[in-house]
């Protein structure tokens, strides 16, 4: 079993548009035939083909997660990609999904980083308004919960 792969946990589009759609400002494109790209006003930060190939996602990482990731099994420099710090997953199993779905992260606001700042002011504005709805909505769960658990004494 590879280090990503507990039953049948792995990488795949649909977990993928999940992760990925779920940051701010992010589209989906098919591009160059029949490859699904995510980006970030128009800004690549992670490709993933739909029929079979060679590699099955690739991703920008800092230059640190560069060299320690392409050292571990099933990770490679991205074909065309690897001078911009990309990598590519040979398996999609090659890093579990919760590390997998930390640097997608990563990979967002790298691109991210590098846009015009009105756009990057843009996308931190929005997370940061989800994030308080998120906190919220969490804030009146955990009300609600304590609320069930305190039952009137007879």
């Amino acid at each position: 079993m590879g280090p990503g792969k507990r039953g049948l946990e792995h990488m795949d589009v649909q977990w993928l548009r999940k992760v990925c759609l779920s940051f701010p400002h992010v589209t989906e494109q098919i591009q160059w035939g029949n490859d699904l790209l995510f980006k970030i006003h128009g800004k690549m930060f992670a490709v993933t083909p739909l029929e079979p190939a060679p590699v099955c996602l690739s991703f920008k990482c800092s230059e640190e997660s560069f060299a320690e990731l392409t050292e571990r099994p099933n990770v490679i420099p991205a074909p065309y990609l690897a001078r911009a710090k990309w990598v590519a997953l040979e398996t999609r199993d090659a890093i579990a999904l919760a590390e997998l779905a930390g640097l997608l992260r990563t990979s967002y606001e790298l691109v991210l980083a590098k846009l015009p700042r009105k756009l990057r002011e843009a996308a931190v504005s929005q997370r940061k308004a989800a994030t308080k709805v998120s906190s919220r909505k969490q804030g009146r769960s955990r009300n609600a919960k304590s609320r069930l658990r305190r039952k009137p004494r007879s």
